[in-house]
């Protein structure tokens, strides 16, 4: 059955951007603690048959998450989220990248300034992100990982999670 919520993505190569808009059917209080709740987090942040294993989180300005993506034979990829400000169920802002299992970013690769707010409707609560890049080449490169595909997933894999 194909969902009437809402999902806008788009690329805005001037300012180095991605936007997402994504609706979910469920109270802003239950998305607010699925985007920041580790015991949640790792039901649904991974594109399947991925899964997300958190190592530490700390969800205070300051603070970071530390986790894995973990593939289907075992492999992982680390990636380590700082966060650089919090407004309690109504946003918050992180710089994320590649890292190794004990947090040491790996700096081959971009890192991602992370903009993500919150707002309830009558029967929806919609979360806006933006991800913004320091250069053009940073987020093409994210783009090529097939970074739309793997965070569509991911949303849909929340959206299951809301309806329990």
């Amino acid at each position: 059955m194909k969902s009437s919520l809402l999902m806008d993505f788009s690329v805005d190569k001037v300012k180095n951007q991605i936007k997402v808009k994504r609706e979910f059917a469920a109270p802003l209080t239950k998305v607010w603690a699925a985007w920041t709740q580790k015991e949640l987090l790792d039901q649904w942040w991974a594109p399947k048959p991925w899964k997300a294993r958190t190592k530490l989180r700390d969800f205070t300005v300051g603070g970071y998450w530390l986790y894995a993506m973990v593939g289907p034979e075992g492999e992982e990829h680390w990636a380590r989220a700082d966060f650089k400000s919090i407004e309690e169920l109504k946003g918050f802002s992180l710089t994320d990248a590649f890292c190794d299992s004990d947090g040491k970013l790996n700096t081959e690769f971009p890192r991602t300034d992370w903009s993500i707010t919150f707002s309830e409707g009558t029967a929806v609560t919609t979360v806006d992100i933006i991800l913004t890049y320091a250069k053009l080449e940073d987020l093409e490169q994210i783009i090529s990982f097939g970074f739309k595909e793997g965070f569509t997933m991911a949303l849909e894999n929340l959206d299951a999670l809301l309806a329990h």
